[in-house]
């Protein structure tokens, strides 16, 4: 009498690595799946803000300087722009255009949770910087400034949308 798994049938137990094989591989391909996001129609928003971002670097921020001057540390020392511009510029750099970027080509959740969280700390960051900027008698913020902690809370925004869309 022979028994279902007879050692005198190899293909059966070919049969059986092939199966243990495929739900591996399937296994695999599904947590592959789970760890990647999908921003649809988002992704084309926050491709647009993160060039309004850049763009927004040409423009005054503080007084007559640039916001790529702010960041690299050239504005004119008459102006004090202070630490807190400054260190916008610098956060915004990384967060809205870095991370921001990386988190679209990757399309993993865990850099979009890092995307949507640090955006939201760099958004308020504007916001003190901006207010920073109107309680000193010189000069004060300029559009640029504002026009990129505008663009930093749209890109949080979108990025929290994003992650809060996971089902």
């Amino acid at each position: 009498m022979l028994s279902e798994r007879d050692p005198r049938h190899p293909e059966e137990e070919e049969n059986v690595s092939e199966t243990a094989g495929a739900g591996a591989e399937l296994a695999r391909t599904e947590r592959e799946l789970l760890r990647r996001f999908d921003p649809g129609s988002r992704a084309l928003v926050i491709a647009g803000v993160m060039l309004v971002l850049v763009l927004s670097s040409v423009l005054p921020w503080v007084g007559g300087a640039a916001g790529w001057q702010v960041l690299v540390g050239q504005a004119d020392p008459a102006l004090h722009v202070g630490l807190l511009p400054r260190l916008f510029s610098i956060n915004s750099t990384i967060v809205g255009i870095a991370v921001g970027a990386l988190a679209l080509v990757t399309r993993r959740w865990a850099i979009a949770w890092i995307a949507a969280l640090a955006g939201v700390v760099v958004s308020f960051e504007g916001v003190i910087a901006i207010w920073s900027r109107q309680t000193v008698p010189n000069a004060g913020p300029g559009i640029g400034l504002v026009l990129a902690v505008v663009c930093m809370f749209v890109l949080a925004i979108q990025w929290l949308r994003i992650v809060w869309s996971r089902d």
